[in-house]
């Protein structure tokens, strides 16, 4: 047998390398996983969408937010929004400033509206409580809506930075890309566009 011939049977007798055996698995495993999600996607369609949605616009205490729209007056998808802003719906939170709860409520803003209010029982740790912070949150929003003639950017403004700035800033006439603090200019447009988010994704829930 010439040697050339030997070459060739040994050639076809080796295996394949270790590495590319490894990468081949690999690739069939990825399609695999790829095929799978393809099918899942078909039959669980409507699943996954939701619960990507809930993840990046999460809604929760949506009977409270719908109770205190009626009471107040306002949009509950502002009020979503806000509270998406402020906290994401993650009930426990506080800024370094020491704001509190779901829209974020300082202890001094929450005492000045316990008064206004008529409050006589408030104590500090209520503002741990979903119905009280947002109760809160959603007079001071009706608060500065009526500062501010109904103007949206003006009233979050000043939820964010405070009404000094929002009155120095313009007041009812302010625009949100004439709002100096760009930490301020982000906030108010974020909640303009989760409110117009929250009003288009949970219609029913938020009884639109």
């Amino acid at each position: 047998m010439s040697s050339r011939s030997q070459t060739a049977r040994r050639a076809a007798r080796s295996p394949v390398p270790r590495g590319r055996r490894s990468a081949a698995r690999r690739r069939r495993r990825i399609a695999g996983v790829l095929f799978a999600l393809a099918i899942g996607g078909l039959v669980l369609s409507p699943l996954f969408d939701r619960a990507v949605e809930e993840i990046t616009l999460p809604l929760r205490h949506e009977d409270v937010i719908r109770q205190q729209a009626r009471d107040k007056g306002l949009d509950p998808a502002l009020i979503a929004a806000v509270i998406y802003a402020e906290s994401r719906f993650v009930k426990g939170r506080t800024s370094a400033a020491g704001a509190q709860g779901l829209m974020q409520i300082t202890p001094d803003t929450a005492k000045g509206i316990a008064k206004r209010s008529g409050g006589t029982h408030f104590v500090l740790e209520d503002l741990d409580t979903p119905q009280v912070n947002i109760a809160y949150g959603s007079y001071l929003l009706r608060e500065l809506l009526d500062r501010y003639d109904g103007d949206v950017a003006a009233a979050l403004a000043a939820y964010n930075a405070g009404p000094g700035k929002a009155d120095e800033w313009g007041g009812s006439q302010l625009r949100v890309q004439d709002i100096p603090y760009p930490e301020t200019r982000h906030y108010v447009q974020k909640v303009i566009d989760a409110r117009r988010e929250y009003r288009g994704r949970y219609a029913s829930e938020l009884g639109l």
